[in-house]
């Protein structure tokens, strides 16, 4: 097993892989101290049964090392960066380097269209199309500490090692298919650099609340949007700023003081004073005066009372009967939510166009423009033409 603790070494094997079509790439990482993932290892491995086509990169031995010569092969165009799962992975390089790696191959997000079922695991990938297994000994490793024991190292490079079977596999199939533009769609998300910014002015959003007053919401925005930036400045998780249930108590019981602060039920101790005690004050200022048209509005929920339930009910088994004859996921072709918006006959906006319109089938879709309705026979439900 090669570990790579040089800048010198990772430049060698970064050179050395763009002579391959393909890198496969994983991280180990930490986060449940940091708001940041905090990077352990790299594993990288190019096609071929050579040692030194799979290695470790490590950057708590190698602290010393740059990770640029890692990050200008993830810029090169020529070679396909594999994954699985890698939105997290995604998101500590960007973070760290800035640079999201193009091309970009999700072995988790091919499986859906290749009749793998939704967000299939890893383990299960290798076990049907690698004809391996993964030892899980290793799973819970604190990946932050050294050093490392051989199986741990054996562990970690297993996630690329097989993920080349796993990739050359799915890859063939998509080509044999045609449905390679589909993961291509559905990875334009994990391309997109917003998927990876926290903007704390968007913060509150995640918070769930039970009303939807203007006035309170401005308290949730304001209260959110301090706890998310300090979080962030300081590199500490939001829950150890504050939680969501003492920031919706702050919201309602809009302390002025310290001394008020004080009485919080839910708020940690070390939040009563200092830096976020201080925060905590004007962002509750900031909200009870907020002026009314800058108050966050959340749009009305869709009133659904007329919706035709048995329509949507049929939708929902034919989707279920489309998605297993062509073998994809059901989640890739529409969501429920989907599904109510055809049965209301609201088709503006919706995710079914292009392929996904074309799977589902434009009867389906022809459901909600008037055309057809349902009609029992017995036991059998029947679509008929009005």
């Amino acid at each position: 097993m090669i570990t790579i603790t040089t800048t010198e070494a990772l430049a060698a094997f970064c050179e050395r892989a763009r002579e391959h079509p393909y890198v496969t790439v994983d991280t180990e990482f930490l986060r449940e101290r940091t708001y940041y993932a905090k990077l352990c290892l790299i594993q990288l491995a190019v096609p071929g049964d050579d040692r030194n086509d799979a290695v470790l990169v490590d950057p708590i031995e190698g602290s010393e090392m740059s990770l640029e010569p890692l990050y200008d092969l993830f810029r090169d165009d020529s070679v396909v960066k594999v994954f699985h799962a890698a939105r997290q992975d995604l998101e500590i390089f960007f973070v760290e380097g800035g640079v999201i790696p193009a091309p970009l191959f999700d072995t988790q997000v091919a499986a859906m269209v290749c009749d793998f079922g939704e967000q299939v695991g890893y383990e299960t990938l290798v076990r049907k199309i690698a004809k391996a297994s993964v030892d899980k000994s290793s799973r819970f490793t604190d990946w932050s500490r050294r050093p490392l024991s051989d199986a741990q190292k054996l562990y970690a490079l297993a996630d690329v090692t097989h993920l080349r079977d796993i990739y050359e596999y799915l890859s063939k199939r998509l080509e044999r298919t045609g449905r390679k533009p589909w993961v291509e769609e559905e990875m334009a998300v994990l391309r997109a650099p917003e998927t990876y910014k926290v903007d704390p002015d968007h913060a509150w959003k995640r918070v769930k609340v039970r009303t939807n007053a203007p006035k309170f919401l401005a308290l949730v925005r304001e209260l959110a949007r301090f706890r998310e930036a300090h979080a962030q400045e300081r590199n500490i998780p939001r829950n150890r700023v504050f939680k969501d249930d003492a920031l919706l108590e702050l919201a309602s019981t809009k302390p002025k003081s310290e001394r008020d602060l004080g009485k919080s039920r839910l708020l940690l101790r070390e939040a009563r004073k200092g830096a976020i005690a201080e925060g905590i004050l004007k962002a509750v200022d900031a909200g009870l005066n907020c002026p009314p048209e800058d108050m966050p509005q959340v749009p009305p929920a869709r009133d659904r009372s007329a919706m035709n339930t048995a329509l949507a009910d049929l939708l929902r088994v034919m989707l279920k009967a489309k998605a297993e004859e062509v073998g994809i996921a059901q989640k890739l072709i529409a969501t429920a939510s989907d599904l109510d918006d055809i049965a209301l006959g609201q088709r503006d906006g919706l995710a079914l166009q292009g392929w996904r319109g074309e799977v589902f089938g434009h009867d389906a879709l022809r459901l909600c423009d008037g055309k057809l309705a349902l009609s029992c026979d017995g036991n059998a439900v029947k679509i008929i033409e009005i």
